[in-house]
């Protein structure tokens, strides 16, 4: 096939810069120009030291269009009615109840089918987990000791493995444990796997066992990046009790996940939608899209005090952290790396809270992020939800040993 003509250079190509073009701005400019808000090819690489996510904020005299990206913007009025449209739209055409039944009697099967389908190239590396969840730079420091981290949906390996690479702690164990089977083939092959310090298992979260080789409270940090929004509700309650289990007192959850109002959940068609903000995507895997209080009250416990879990959460709760796109359709925008999110440190629980608690709140907040494709002048808003959740004292020994 002949290779397509290069059209002219407008800003919006990929192109390198003829340099001889370039117009350099005045020195005082440049100085007084942030990088991440900078049009110069010598300084607009956004990036600064130490490197920090989440700083072009987008101010009222600013150009939406101006830039691809920008942090922590809030939807609009517009943009929420447009949002609670789209969910209009997505139950009034849900998925057969034949689709129902197949696509959840055995989710393993169809994450099995997405990684014999998308190896360990379809994902980039999360390298910028250590920069959002301090403590997994405390565990690989050297020699702070035996440390056990599990990370619990591990998929390709695209967390454990740039962990493991930056690992300075010779007494580091890395648990990487999934459901799928060829998820975990696919670390266990790759030239970077190394038993010493690496050791992938299949295990369900949702499951009655803890995963092989690791017994109750022996955790130091569980990461859950984007896995926990692929268990039904129902599934919530054992998965968070299992890592409860498995947590010491004073372990830490590090979490990310999808939020109400995200893109993902904006675009979703017809014949995708389950039950309230849980869905079946194309490939057959499942996805849910949460709330902040929700996920409060999910860590703390609260949540399954009274079966919550149980019902359909009421469609309004979905206002409070809607976001959306302003019109229909897509253009094929990339994101070039996560933001760091506001997160608010939780006050003390109450004594009333604390009795009951299961884990503390350390953080919790909503990541928003507001994209741009300059060549169709559209909007999209991208909402995810990033929380640190320590374990408390053992007080409630009912919930570790129910069920």
């Amino acid at each position: 096939m002949a290779a397509p003509e290069v059209s002219a250079l407008t800003l919006t190509d990929p192109l390198v810069l003829d340099s001889s073009k370039i117009t350099t701005p005045p020195i005082e400019e440049l100085q007084d120009t942030p990088p991440h808000r900078s049009h110069d090819p010598t300084t607009n690489l956004k990036r600064t030291d130490p490197f920090q996510f989440g700083s072009r904020y987008l101010l009222p005299s600013d150009d939406p269009f101006e830039f691809n990206a920008w942090d922590h913007v809030e939807p609009t009025a517009s943009d929420l009615a447009h949002f609670e449209s789209q969910l209009a739209a997505q139950r009034a055409s849900p998925v057969t109840d034949f689709d129902r039944t197949r696509f959840n009697t055995d989710p393993a099967k169809w994450w099995n089918r997405f990684y014999t389908n998308n190896t360990s190239n379809f994902f980039k590396d999360r390298k910028w987990l250590q920069q959002e969840f301090p403590v997994l730079k405390e565990v690989t420091r050297n020699g702070v000791g035996r440390r056990v981290l599990l990370e619990v949906g591990a998929g390709a390996g695209n967390t454990c493995f740039p962990l493991l690479k930056g690992n300075e702690n010779g007494e580091l164990i890395i648990y990487a444990c999934d459901f799928s089977r060829k998820a975990v083939e696919l670390i266990r092959e790759s030239d970077a796997y190394d038993e010493d310090h690496l050791r992938a298992e299949i295990w369900d979260v949702a499951s009655a066992e803890l995963p092989p080789g690791l017994v109750e409270g022996t955790v130091d940090v569980v990461l859950l990046i984007f896995i926990f929004s692929a268990l039904h509700p129902t599934q919530w309650e054992q998965a968070v009790r299992n890592i409860w289990r498995l947590l010491r007192p004073g372990g830490e959850v590090c979490f990310r996940d999808y939020g109400r109002g995200d893109l993902a959940q904006v675009r979703m068609k017809k014949g995708r939608w389950m039950e309230e903000n849980f869905y079946i995507r194309g490939d057959g895997t499942r996805v849910y899209f949460f709330g902040e209080d929700e996920l409060r009250d999910i860590w703390s416990g609260r949540f399954f005090q009274n079966d919550a879990h149980l019902r359909q959460e009421p469609c309004g709760s979905a206002i409070k952290d809607a976001s959306s796109v302003e019109k229909a359709g897509t253009g094929n925008q990339a994101i070039a790396h996560v933001s760091s999110c506001h997160v608010e440190e939780s006050p003390d629980p109450t004594p009333e809270e604390q009795t009951d608690a299961l884990f503390e709140i350390a953080s919790l907040g909503v990541d928003r992020r507001l994209l741009i494709n300059r060549h169709k002048q559209l909007k999209m808003y991208r909402c995810w939800m990033q929380g640190r959740f320590r374990k408390l004292k053992p007080t409630d020994t009912d919930f570790k040993n129910n069920g």
